[in-house]
């Protein structure tokens, strides 16, 4: 197996390991993503996240119902990870603060920003049952920003080569 790549002490810029991670998740789609409940016990559900990256700083944005669950672990731990793997074992990580955006500007915003991105990324909101408008409260969206990013190819799993990326917030 490849040793983590390290361009500099710190490890690889984030210039380079996150569009590599948003091509390899934007790839897989569905993340399985974690919270943390309030006796520190870890809750996993499906979620799509999709992820903008302008050249200097990487987003995650989740359409989600803001669910009791959700709201609680949220508020007992402001942090996320949302984990991709694929049948190739292509797996890439994204650890990260996690925050609600509930108004309706930006839930507005998010619903045509998955309504206009092209599938598998980009989806039309309202198939979601209970979500027939951005703006009601079932309908919420949670902002991710990374701490932490991990790209790795099944390829190098596989011996096949490649690099494994890992970037970190210093």
């Amino acid at each position: 197996m490849s040793d983590e790549k390290a361009t500099s002490p710190q490890g690889p810029a984030l210039t380079e390991v996150a569009p590599a991670f948003v091509e390899m998740a934007h790839s897989i789609v569905w993340a399985s993503v974690a919270t943390v409940d309030r006796r520190g016990r870890p809750r996993s559900r499906i979620l799509h996240p999709i992820w903008q990256w302008d050249g200097e700083e990487l987003v995650g944005w989740v359409a989600t119902g803001p669910t009791p669950t959700k709201r609680a672990h949220l508020e007992h731990s402001p942090f996320v990870s949302c984990n991709y793997w694929a049948p190739s074992q292509d797996t890439c990580v994204a650890e990260c603060r996690a925050s609600w955006r509930l108004d309706d500007e930006t839930c507005t915003w998010l619903w045509e920003l998955l309504a206009s991105t092209p599938p598998p990324v980009g989806y039309d909101p309202s198939i979601i049952p209970v979500w027939e408008e951005p703006t009601q409260p079932e309908f919420a969206a949670l902002r991710l920003e990374p701490w932490r990013l991990r790209v790795f190819p099944g390829s190098v799993l596989m011996g096949q080569g490649g690099d494994v990326l890992t970037w970190r917030e210093r």
